[in-house]
This record gives structure tokens, sequence and C-alpha cells, in this order.
């Protein structure tokens, strides 16, 4: 497969850097600039999670500051993709979030997010539920940032609302849930059920999906309407120890899966996005066009970029012509 440039919409570290600490060195920020360059990760949404609001700002300035003053890191970040804290704060849905910071929606608390970006807020993960009247969506999508579910319960009317309001994203579809869950009326089929308004997120690692289910998710959504991430922590790129996710510690195990202490719930990814596009050749039966799809020219898209895209693309069915749209 031709050497594919990734752009990874949801990076919360790499190479054993955290972008969740409350202070980042230059040094530390270039070099997993460089890791990622390395690992043909094009561009990157740095992701910045749930914990109280005032940090969360100083983090982003602080992303945004050393940003600035590094034509590496200018060149590989993108911009910040905020992950929280208007989640759920229902155990499960909460994820690895700590849930002491879990809240409904203020446009306010998001206003000083988005200031401390400096207009590099690109996408908002948020549970529509925590949005009951979706202002904090439609404002946002009214400056143009992408507004997308994620830890959340969203009945369908909740769902539906929100979609109305324009939020446009699933963020890593099939995560951020309990495990055991109704069997039919879950968040999972509920926001299958809405793909074609929705554009999907995965994570491609087989542990947070497994590849039988993956494959099935992009047959419901399509590949036009899907896109992988790899939700990445400082372990990308590393392997097993023990590494940092804010005020977290990770133990990312033999297997290559970073897992909370009580194995309840996995902690982002150790998995680089050349792994998860290997993984979609070789387990979900992916051709070249179709991974670069999912793994570049879509996320583009979702941030209104026009690029040169497959045409008429299925599962298994190797290469096509691309065209620019």
């Amino acid at each position: 497969m031709p050497n594919t440039k990734f752009f990874d919409l949801q990076i919360n570290g790499y190479y054993g850097v955290d972008f969740n600490q409350d202070s980042i060195s230059p040094d530390d920020l270039q070099v997993a600039c460089q890791t990622l360059q390395r690992d043909n990760v094009e561009s990157v949404l740095v992701t910045i999670i749930t914990d109280d609001v005032q940090r969360m700002a100083e983090r982003i300035a602080s992303v945004v500051r050393l940003r600035s003053a590094d034509p590496i890191a200018r060149s590989v970040i993108a911009g910040v993709h905020v992950e929280g804290p208007f989640i759920s704060d229902v155990a499960g849905y909460v994820g690895a979030h700590p849930v002491s910071h879990a809240k409904q929606a203020t446009w306010g608390e998001m206003e000083t997010l988005l200031e401390a970006g400096e207009g590099l807020v690109r996408i908002v993960t948020l549970a529509p539920e925590q949005d009951p009247t979706q202002t904090v969506i439609r404002r946002l999508v009214d400056q143009g940032i992408v507004v997308s579910a994620g830890h959340t319960d969203a009945s369908l009317d909740q769902l539906d609302a929100a979609i109305d309001a324009g939020l446009s994203m699933f963020t890593h579809l099939g995560n951020g849930c309990p495990r055991m869950m109704d069997r039919h009326d879950n968040i999972i089929q509920r926001a299958l059920s809405r793909s074609e308004r929705l554009h999907i997120g995965l994570i491609a690692d087989g542990a947070h999906v497994p590849f039988f289910a993956l494959k099935n998710y992009l047959e419901i959504t399509g590949i036009d309407r899907a896109f992988i991430v790899s939700d990445a922590i400082a372990a990308a790129g590393r392997g097993p120890g023990v590494y940092p996710l804010g005020d977290q510690t990770v133990t990312v195990g033999e297997d290559g899966v970073p897992r909370a202490e009580d194995d309840s719930h996995l902690v982002g990814s150790a998995t680089t996005m050349q792994q998860m596009a290997d993984n979609l050749r070789r387990h979900v039966g992916l051709g070249s066009s179709e991974i670069q799809r999912l793994t570049s020219a879509n996320p583009r898209r979702l941030l209104g970029e026009t690029v040169s895209i497959p045409l008429g693309l299925g599962l298994n069915n190797g290469d096509r012509q691309t065209t620019t749209s």
C-alpha cells in the first residue's frame, strides 16, 4: 500500500508526550510532532479531555503558544479537539474522563475554552443530553466548529434535536459506553440509525471495537460517512509501560492496550495510525483507496478541506479512480 499521509482528528499524546499535562516543554512537543511525521501522520488535532474548565483552558493555551513558536508543530498540529467536559457523568458513558468534572454545557464555560484556543478549536465533543436546549451546539456551529456526540446516552429524540441544531459527527463509536447495555435500544444502535446524517468516528485497534464489529459498522455507514482516529495516548509509538494522561497514570500491557486499573474501561489507545491502516487491510479486508479515505480524505473533508478522494468505494472492492471533491 502506498504511504498514506494520515490526518488524525483525535490524539491525546504520542511517543511519551501527553498533551494533557499542565506543562509541556517545547522540546517534548517537537519530538512528538517529529515522530508523528516519521510515522506518516501529516496532521492532527490535539485532543484536550475533561477536567476543571480553567485547567483545560490553560492546557489548550499552552499547546497554542508552543505551536506558534515551532514551525514543525505548526505544520503537524492543525487545531484542537475539545473532548468534554460537557459529557455524561454516568458510569460507563463517562469512560476514562474524570467524572467529577463532567457537567451540563454552558456557553460561558465553552467560550472560555474557545478563547484559550485562539481560533484553533476545530471539533467539540459533547453529550447531547448535557446541552438540552442545543444552545451550545448552535453557537459552536455558527462559529464553524464541528460538533460531535460522544460519551453519551442520548435518546433518539435528544440525538435528533442535536443533529437538527447542527451536530454532525459521532466520536469513537462503540466506546464511551458501558460493556453491558440493552440489546437493541442502545447508543451504538441509535447512532448507526442516524449515520446518513452523522460522520462516524472509529478506532481501528481491534480492542476498542473488534474487527468483525468494525466491518459491520462500516457496512452500515458506508466508507463515505466514516473515519478512523487513533485516540492515542503517550504510549503510542512506545509500547508497554506506565504513561500519563492528564492527572491519571495508565498501564499499557504486553498486548499494547491501555486499560483502567480495574479493567472496567479502556484508556485511549497505544496504536499508531499506520498500525490501524494495516489492521484495516489485514483484518477488515479494505483496499488502499478505502484506507486512504478513512484515514486521510474523510477527516480533511470534515474540517472543510478540498481533497482528492476515491470514487464509489465499498468494502473489499480495492483501488478506484480518484476525483476532487
